[in-house]
């Protein structure tokens, strides 16, 4: 259940980050509310999936996914521009999360 949390974190989340864009500067009153919303359901979950999971790994899987997917909803979503060193660093983002959840379970 602990890694169920910190999904519906990590798009809780993102939710909320794309709500910032669609405020647009807290000018548009629902998505200026959302932001809060989303990231008070965002940090509902994360502090749920604590419970169970070691705090530096889980906090690397929230903002590295996070910031993928954002990353993702930008470039598809707002017309933000990818390129090689963009697509480069998000895929070294997504090995460090990976390092470090390796380096958990063979800590144990």
């Amino acid at each position: 259940m602990h890694w169920i949390y910190l999904l519906l974190a990590i798009v809780a989340e993102v939710c909320g980050t794309t709500s910032m864009k669609l405020s647009e500067g807290f000018t548009r009153t629902l998505p200026s509310v959302f932001i809060f919303v989303f990231y008070a359901m965002s940090f509902t979950f994360v502090t749920l999936a604590l419970k169970v999971l070691p705090v530096g790994m889980t906090y690397a899987v929230w903002s590295a996914i996070g910031t993928a997917l954002i990353t993702l909803i930008g470039v598809f979503w707002f017309g933000e521009g990818m390129n090689t060193i963009k697509a480069v660093s998000l895929l070294l983002i997504i090995l460090g999360v990976a390092g470090l959840q390796y380096s958990q379970e063979h800590l144990k």
